[in-house]
């Protein structure tokens, strides 16, 4: 059997906020001991020189498909663009390296909240950078995007097009286009036209982003969208066979016009496996299209409910017959309220990990945590420091004063609910290293925005629970069994850290680096 042991260090076991041991054993990929260094007899044991081990992280709540899919746009997140002009220069870069007759010129990741000029832009903004090409940037969110005139006119959209369901193609006073394009089905409209990157490009994608994974630190992802590409599962595990190494649980969109297909045994095993379904029942906060109890300040708009409940139940009812988790986008409190009133009578269908997990719940209030609490259904909930810290100037426009101490209340949902996890939700969120785990322990200790500004301290928690919602608490909402803890029996995964996170100032954490990560007892990553 191979055998590795690793002394002379602050192991974070993952197993309590005050496990700590300095000394452990991995046999052929597991861990088979943990304990004392000065018990550690073997000659070759590899000396960690007294750093800081933590188990392998998990990201919750993240895109890789996503990412591969539009492996093709620039990054137009703030710092870099922080007005309609910036994001011209940059797209305008990106567009003299973009070649062929057919080629889109895309971007991603701007934050309008941000822009000097206090609006999104639009078509007219884009035609200055290409008038004959297609153009396409997603807002930071990735919920919307915005297009130049030649991709509006190559997606057959005009003033006579009606709006899609759940979506808006937003207009002039005169009816006409302006080329932002508001929900899914909206960009969806536009994007259906751009040529899709060969599968043997995806596959390399996802082989850079699980390295780029490793140097966070990060072993375990839950995929939340993972129709982004074709046959994910084959596509992963093909990326597997080219290198990447990283557990991964894939969570398709539900699309009641294309079904998806019954799963096999094969499709549910395995460290790349479908864990569950998603439905994206809302929009977003940062462009105040959340869905809503009481209207917006300043406005009469409750956001937007993209998918009617006998969709939410058809996925569920799929989930359930195949063994899957439900995982439902909700983040304003009217979508929160309505994925407990649709499940929360039901009988669970997993056992160990939650039947139904809530993305991001934006809002929780102690009553709904006690509703989540009493419900005969399962919940769990994958939530983010990462939301507040990057896109502050969206939320303070979209909150109401008195909804701020439930905004994002990590040190309640601590307390109160197992199955919780801190995620990054990469690329949909303002900050082009959103997948940086010590930039959301930061925030998660400090709550402070990206600015400074103070947001709801009261939610703050330590370090060591920080952690915990990116390992074992991580792993109790997902079915990437074998993750989350340095423990006998499980992966021997572990990230070892170039500073002690548990002993920095609390504003230096985000400076901690990922020094190596190990995955199954072989070394991925050195710094």
């Amino acid at each position: 059997m191979a055998a590795l042991t690793f002394t002379n260090a602050r192991v974070f076991t993952g197993e309590g906020e005050t496990a700590f041991a300095s000394a452990f054993r991995i046999v052929d990929g597991v861990v088979d001991w943990v304990g004392d260094a000065a018990d550690v007899t073997e000659a070759d044991a590899v000396d960690l020189d007294g750093r800081t081990v933590l188990p392998g992280l998990i990201d919750s709540h993240t895109h890789p498909a996503l990412l591969a899919g539009t492996a093709a746009a620039v990054e137009c997140f703030p710092p870099a663009v922080l007005g309609v002009d910036d994001l011209v220069r940059v797209l305008g870069a990106h567009a003299a390296t973009v070649t062929g007759p057919d080629a889109w010129v895309l971007g991603r990741g701007f934050d309008d909240t941000k822009f000097a000029e206090g609006r999104m832009p639009t078509a007219a903004d884009l035609d200055r950078i290409e008038t004959d090409r297609p153009v396409l940037v997603w807002r930071c969110d990735a919920h919307s995007a915005v297009c130049n005139t030649r991709a509006l006119e190559l997606a057959g959209i005009t003033a006579a097009t009606p709006d899609p369901d759940g979506a808006r193609f937003e207009r002039d006073a005169d009816g006409h286009p302006t080329g932002v394009l508001t929900e899914i089905a909206a960009v969806d409209a536009v994007a259906a036209f751009i040529p899709a990157p060969s599968r043997d490009e995806q596959i390399d994608a996802l082989v850079t982003i699980a390295e780029e994974l490793a140097s966070r630190g990060i072993v375990a992802v839950c995929d939340l969208l993972s129709s982004r590409i074709d046959a994910p599962v084959q596509t992963f595990r093909a990326a597997a066979e080219r290198g990447l190494r990283t557990r991964v649980a894939l969570y398709p969109g539900w699309d009641p016009a294309a079904p998806l297909a019954e799963l096999s045994d094969d499709d549910r095993t395995g460290p790349i496996r479908v864990g569950g379904v998603k439905v994206v029942l809302d929009g977003a906060y940062s462009n105040r299209t959340a869905w809503v109890h009481e209207a917006y300040p300043g406005s009469c708009d409750h956001g937007l409910r993209l998918v009617d409940d006998a969709d939410v139940r058809a996925a569920g009812d799929w989930a359930r017959r195949n063994g899957v988790q439900l995982a439902v986008h909700a983040m304003g409190d009217r979508a929160l309220d309505r994925v407990v009133e649709l499940f929360e009578n039901d009988e669970p269908w997993l056992d160990g990990i939650p039947s139904v997990r809530i993305e991001h719940a934006t809002i929780v209030s102690d009553a709904y945590l006690a509703r989540l609490r009493a419900a005969r259904m399962t919940f769990g909930i994958a939530t983010h420091t990462v939301f507040f810290f990057a896109e502050y100037d969206g939320y303070e426009k979209a909150l109401r004063v008195e909804q701020v101490p439930d905004a994002y209340p990590i040190a309640r949902l601590y307390a109160g609910l197992e199955p919780l996890a801190l995620s990054s939700d990469r690329p949909a969120t303002a900050w082009s290293g959103a997948d940086d785990v010590m930039l959301s322990v930061e925030a998660a200790v400090r709550r402070r925005t990206y600015n400074g500004i103070e947001f709801g301290p009261e939610a703050a928690i330590t370090v060591p629970q920080a952690l915990l919602l990116y390992t074992a608490r991580a792993a109790a909402l997902s079915p990437l069994s074998g993750a989350g803890r340095l423990a006998p029996g499980y992966d021997g995964s572990f990230a070892v850290l170039d500073r002690d996170v548990f002993t920095v100032p609390a504003d230096e954490i985000s400076a901690v680096r990922v020094a190596e990560t190990w995955i199954r007892g072989e070394r991925v990553f050195v710094r």
